[in-house]
């Protein structure tokens, strides 16, 4: 068992842990807030149809565990509620960061070949999920696991820190700026050769960029932004153990919870989702929600007009246990939402 004071970091000034543990709960629980938010967004319209708004999904869950141990982190001493949180803490750390890989390399697939990667989302569960679940049973070896500042996690062993995390997100992160950065430059330098004449090609590749890319450009530089100041504070830790800087701490107490505020935010802000919060669409989409189960579609036969064209074929829209008329204002009131939400989302434009 380690040695547990009230502050170990601070032994001179206990409240300034209590203020560490306060700011990052309270960042937790919004970034909590927003992971429910994107996720509940996602299921009332039924955007999980496209593969793009899966992934913004899959890292929202991702965010969700994080915030929630992030809630859980406090002054524990060394067992086996403070190894669990550490545990907790350190899967949903590498979840989120698998799956921001796992959108860039789409959006690198998406730009360079105009091609999706939906065909491997198996892969990237599996990938993503048991990378994380395997990693975070390392530090179990040799109990590692354990109050390290103000909260628990791998112990004050700058070497098991570098290979449990910091080395490989480092890493990751600078495999992130690069693309990111390559990225953007051809995006840009493509739009740039889309004015004139129609071209199917160039069409196909809005209408890419306008649903799997555009949506999800942004989480990858999100990440990268609030990676910085824990990456300094660790750096400072290993350089000075004995002397860390407080501020440094506030700052990693802010941003390493927010992932999941700043992914909402994002979210939100497409032109599409933002229409889509007003208080109306959010009715409907609701009660389309709803009326669910109580609804069945029978296609019509095409009928032939006397000019031998086929006429578009009609749906009847039958609200279990109401009459035609009630199936008709459901068509009717449903309409955007089933017709729009069942094909791919992607917002509005270019």
């Amino acid at each position: 068992m380690s040695n547990f004071t009230e502050c170990p970091i601070f032994p001179d000034n206990p409240s300034r842990c209590t203020n560490l543990i306060a700011v990052r709960r309270t960042s937790a629980a919004i970034s909590l807030i927003g992971c429910i938010f994107s996720i509940f967004v996602i299921w009332l319209y039924k955007r999980y149809m496209a593969f793009s708004q899966r992934l913004i999904m899959y890292m929202g869950i991702a965010g969700l565990g994080m915030s929630i141990a992030f809630l859980m982190g406090s002054l524990h001493p060394d067992g086996v509620l403070c190894d669990f949180q550490a545990y907790l803490m350190t899967v949903f750390e590498w979840g989120v960061l698998l799956w921001i890989s796992c959108v860039t390399f789409n959006l690198t697939i998406n730009v360079l070949w105009k091609k999706t990667t939906e065909k491997y989302e198996w892969l990237y569960h599996v990938v993503c999920w048991g990378l994380a679940l395997s990693i975070a049973c390392v530090p179990f070896i040799g109990n590692h696991y354990g109050p390290a500042g103000a909260w628990c996690w791998v112990v004050e062993d700058w070497r098991w820190r570098l290979g449990i995390w910091y080395g490989p997100q480092i890493v990751a992160l600078f495999i992130l700026m690069i693309v990111y950065i390559y990225i953007s430059c051809v995006l840009s330098r493509k739009v740039s050769t889309w004015e004139g004449t129609y071209d199917p090609n160039t069409e196909r590749t809005k209408q890419l960029l306008k649903e799997d890319i555009r949506p999800l450009r942004l989480y990858p530089f999100v990440y990268l932004a609030i990676s910085i100041f824990p990456i300094i504070n660790r750096i400072q830790n290993a350089v000075d153990v004995h002397n860390p800087v407080y501020a440094l701490m506030i700052l990693q107490a802010i941003f390493s919870p927010s992932q999941g505020f700043l992914n909402a935010i994002v979210f939100a802000m497409d032109r599409e989702t933002f229409r889509k919060l007003h208080p109306v669409y959010l009715k409907m989409a609701w009660e389309s929600h709803r009326r669910d189960n109580g609804i069945h579609e029978y296609p019509l036969p095409k009928a032939t007009s006397s000019r031998g064209d086929e006429i578009e074929e009609e749906v009847a829209v039958v609200v279990g246990g109401e009459g035609g008329g009630a199936g008709m204002r459901g068509q009717e009131e449903g309409q955007e939402f089933e017709g729009e939400e069942n094909g791919r989302w992607g917002g509005e434009g270019v």
